[in-house]
């Protein structure tokens, strides 16, 4: 027995074959987009652990710097001690001890710039790494609405991950700021 061809069927093949296609374009458009979210969130999370070791570099050193400063205070305080307990015995100070103990207090000072100048370079380092981080959580953010656009095939979640991307962006450019 002959089968009867549905005159319909050629337009409902037409048309799922549009609806595929087009499915397909928005696909691929969101896969792009992902992936190009995908590259920004890897830099920005490159850029802001960079910063985060930076900072931490920075207070290192800067502590450093501090222990030295407490040194030189250390060596100070027993310059004078020796200059306070000659001079109680009255016996003279020689002018060595004088002069270094003079010495250890300037040294102290320079040192004292040295590490306030380390400090506030960590956190320098310490605020582009909050802005970066801020910048990678967005894109992820918007990774994962993409992924949803996808799924669901519906534009107003890939529109949201594009705004939500472009604000990602403002942030990535804010950190080199």
């Amino acid at each position: 027995m002959e089968e009867f061809e549905d005159p319909t069927e050629s337009l409902k093949d037409t048309v799922t074959e549009h609806a595929m296609h087009a499915g397909s374009s928005f696909t691929s458009r969101v896969a792009v987009t992902t992936a190009f979210l995908a590259v920004l969130a890897a830099v920005a999370s490159m850029l802001s652990g960079h910063h985060a070791n930076e900072a931490m570099i920075e207070q290192i050193k800067s502590s450093d710097k501090w222990a030295y400063y407490q040194a030189k205070g250390i060596k100070a305080a027993v310059t004078a001690a020796k200059i306070e307990l000659l001079t109680s015995l009255g016996k003279p100070a020689p002018q060595e001890a004088s002069d270094q103990h003079q010495r250890y207090k300037e040294q102290q000072e320079e040192i004292a710039k040295e590490a306030t100048e380390r400090e506030e370079a960590s956190e320098a380092h310490l605020q582009h790494h909050m802005v970066f981080a801020r910048a990678v959580t967005l894109f992820q953010v918007a990774i994962a609405i993409s992924a949803i656009a996808a799924l669901s095939r519906r534009r107003p979640f890939w529109y949201l991950a594009l705004v939500l991307g472009v604000v990602g962006c403002v942030f990535l450019g804010l950190g080199f700021r």
